[in-house]
């Protein structure tokens, strides 16, 4: 059974910076898709950004669109969300999740097997 524990939120100021970490346990990370979701209190779950199994492509929503980067280490089995020029509408619940069809990239989450705890993220004016 696959574990996700994500780890990084907290609270900081706009434009401030903060990087988050999914670790994964319980298969072979590689053969997995990743993604990162957030949800905000009363909103649904978005998609947030996803990364092929090697990382070879990657994929992002339109509001986090170069400020947000995803990445993956392999060796380590973590995926990391760098978010920078962070704003008061990124705060949310952030969720880690894990995609068996490991060269594609999810934007729903009914693409994705197993979740995270999630983590929180928020963000002062």
């Amino acid at each position: 059974q696959v574990q996700l524990v994500e780890s990084g939120g907290g609270l900081v100021q706009a434009g401030g910076s903060l990087r988050l970490s999914c670790a994964f346990s319980g298969r072979t990370f590689s053969r997995y898709a990743m993604g990162w979701f957030r949800q905000a209190p009363g909103e649904e779950r978005d998609f947030v950004a996803a990364i092929t199994w090697s990382g070879g492509r990657t994929a992002y929503a339109d509001s986090v669109k170069g400020r947000f980067t995803i990445s993956r280490d392999n060796t380590k089995n973590t995926v990391n969300l760098q978010m920078n020029s962070l704003k008061p509408a990124d705060t949310a619940v952030y969720y880690c999740a894990a995609d068996s069809t490991a060269m594609t990239l999810g934007l729903t989450q009914s693409e994705y097997d197993y979740w995270g705890q999630g983590t929180q993220v928020t963000v002062s004016s």
